[in-house]
């Protein structure tokens, strides 16, 4: 698939990014991330891997379309779920019992 990152053009295939991302670690993911083969990526770090470039050079959105058409997962960082809250053992065994009905 043929794309502009930082305006260059770029010919990329899922394969190649697969071969690229081999034994690379990767960091901690904060904002945007892509999940190629068992691990997740932070966008920036796979954007500067794939393209060779400094990641200021690059949007993390330009990456993230790339990714999206090549058929990777990108999960939001907006799309996390909330930490749960955690009941004390009151609150779990009147969460049991349910709510009094009013009559």
């Amino acid at each position: 698939m043929r794309c502009v990152i930082a305006r260059f053009p770029f010919d990329l295939t899922k394969s190649g990014v697969l071969e690229s991302m081999k034994g690379v670690k990767p960091e901690q993911v904060i904002g945007e991330s892509v999940i190629i083969g068992r691990r997740t990526y932070p966008i920036k770090q796979v954007g500067q891997v794939i393209t060779r470039q400094d990641r200021r050079d690059f949007s993390a959105g330009e990456i993230l379309r790339a990714m999206s058409r090549l058929g990777f997962t990108c999960p939001s960082a907006l799309r996390t779920a909330a930490p749960t809250r955690v009941l004390s053992p009151l609150q779990q065994a009147s969460a049991m019992l349910g709510a009094p009905v009013a009559v």
